[in-house]
């Protein structure tokens, strides 16, 4: 079986309810939380123990690089941190079957010693410039934080048309990315929970 059919036989909606499973076992939690935004929410999701659980990691790559894969993606980078751990494992994955994608992220202010990078993780041979980049974020809520990555990309040449989330709250990062000419593709919504 070639790499391709076994990415389309695994990413079928067992591997997406599974990691759904996952997701409410060890990363999803109902009660009265405060957000990073200063709103308060009876969700809570705190994605970290999902993508960093050998399945969890390996589910939530394989249903970004489908996603990733059927868009055209040259790359997929997000801001850290949320992204960082799905990006490491989507890189693993698409190499290992045979259609890398490159990933890259994006740091919050650029390091004041070194390079001073905003943007980490590419070679000299991974230019964005003139191609197709998908922004991944562990959560959205408002999109807001997850746009600093769509500018960081564009500012370096990047197309960017659509971005990919683990969980969309459904508080506002659809229409904002939609705003910006982006269109927002979410793994699961927040009513799924």
């Amino acid at each position: 079986m070639n790499a391709a059919l076994r990415v389309r036989k695994d990413c079928d909606h067992d591997s997406e309810a599974r990691l759904h499973n996952i997701i409410i076992e060890k990363s999803f939690k109902r009660g009265s939380f405060t957000l990073s935004s200063g709103k308060t929410s009876e969700l809570y999701f705190n994605m970290k123990p999902t993508i960093m659980d050998a399945e969890g990691a390996y589910l939530a790559a394989l249903a970004f690089y489908t996603r990733a894969k059927e868009a055209g993606a040259f790359a997929v980078g997000g801001l850290e941190m949320g992204a960082v751990p799905i990006l490491g494992a989507l890189a693993a994955l698409s190499f290992s079957l045979g259609h890398p994608i490159q990933t890259f992220f994006v740091r919050k202010k650029p390091k004041d010693h070194g390079a001073r990078l905003t943007l980490e993780g590419l070679s000299k041979a991974s230019d964005l410039a003139g191609r197709e980049v998908i922004i991944a974020d562990d959560v959205t809520t408002s999109g807001q934080s997850g746009f600093k990555a769509v500018e960081a990309a564009r500012d370096a040449g990047a197309i960017v048309n659509y971005a990919i989330s683990l969980v969309d709250r459904e508080e506002g990062a659809t229409e904002f990315f939609a705003s910006h000419g982006i269109k927002l593709i979410p793994v699961f919504r927040a009513s799924q929970f």
